[in-house]
């Protein structure tokens, strides 16, 4: 992703974008982002963490306003811990189109839902 000063960044220049919890640590990084259709949100940034150079991680989508950008770190900061994304519902088939799954999720990071 670009350094610059510009407020917009296309959502295909997320992609591969890091994330760092509140040491400075990498925890993972942004494989895409889910837009609600209805809104035009961004509903969550689907991450990548653990494993090593990309093999053997997990996935799971986090809600968008759980991520900060940092212009310092020139990625995403958050408050999310890798034990909290190992205990988050998995991205199972359908998810997507899931509510009870979603809210689960924002439960389990303790988010307000990006509907209400």
């Amino acid at each position: 992703m670009t350094h610059d000063n510009a407020n917009l960044v296309a959502a295909g220049d997320v992609s591969g974008t890091a994330v760092y919890g509140a040491d400075d640590s990498k925890v993972g990084t942004i494989d895409r982002v889910m837009i609600d259709k209805q809104s035009g949100k961004v509903a969550y940034a689907v991450m990548n963490f653990g494993g090593v150079l990309g093999i053997g991680g997990d996935e799971r989508p986090v809600p968008w306003n759980t991520l900060t950008y940092d212009t310092s770190l020139g990625g995403f900061r958050t408050a999310i811990t890798e034990a909290q994304l190992n205990e988050a519902p998995k991205a199972e088939s359908g998810w997507e189109r899931n509510r009870d799954w979603e809210t689960r999720t924002h439960q389990s990071y303790g988010t307000s839902p990006y509907w209400t």
